[in-house]
């Protein structure tokens, strides 16, 4: 009797990437000459899994989401991966926070699995296991096919293929 193959679809980000990639942002931003005497701070809150752009203003706080942007490109995080809200006053300060996205969320979750079942292919099983999809069946092949299929549709989350046996 043949045993079933699977694959995880899963959405992780490299909490290492990010750091790194907040660092090289803070560097930059405190040797640009349209930053200066700003006071431009980027910190990451791992716990909470939350990068805070703090600055003097508007301009300043949408500039500088686009270096950190820039940075964790070249870093290889994805950017759906990160949450695009608007900067905040706080008393005379601008803040912007931006959200790390762990794992893929129920509604997404649900998403893909009704995709997967309206592909068509006999056989092919697609379970929410808290933040991973659990994909199996008896052929490889189809199996395939239905990571051709997720990668070509964009559910506005990045995703990964994991476990693969």
């Amino acid at each position: 009797m043949a045993k079933d193959s699977s694959f995880d679809i899963v959405s992780k980000v490299d909490l290492q990437e990010v750091l790194n990639g907040v660092d090289q942002a803070l560097r930059e931003i405190v040797n640009r000459y349209d930053f200066k005497d700003s006071g431009t701070t980027i910190e990451l809150n791992k716990e909470e899994r939350e990068i805070t752009i703090n600055t003097a203003d508007d301009y300043k706080a949408r500039a500088a989401k686009d270096v950190l942007l820039n940075k964790m490109v070249k870093r290889g995080v994805p950017l759906k991966a990160l949450s695009n809200d608007e900067p905040e006053a706080s008393g005379q300060r601008m803040l912007l926070k931006i959200k790390i996205q762990d794992g893929i969320p129920q509604e997404k979750a649900k998403d893909v699995v009704k995709y997967i079942k309206e592909l068509g292919l006999k056989k092919i099983q697609a379970s929410i296991q808290k933040d991973v999809v659990r994909v199996s069946g008896p052929k490889k092949d189809d199996l395939q096919e239905v990571m051709a299929a997720l990668k070509a549709k964009d559910f506005g989350i990045d995703i990964q293929f994991d476990n693969y046996r």
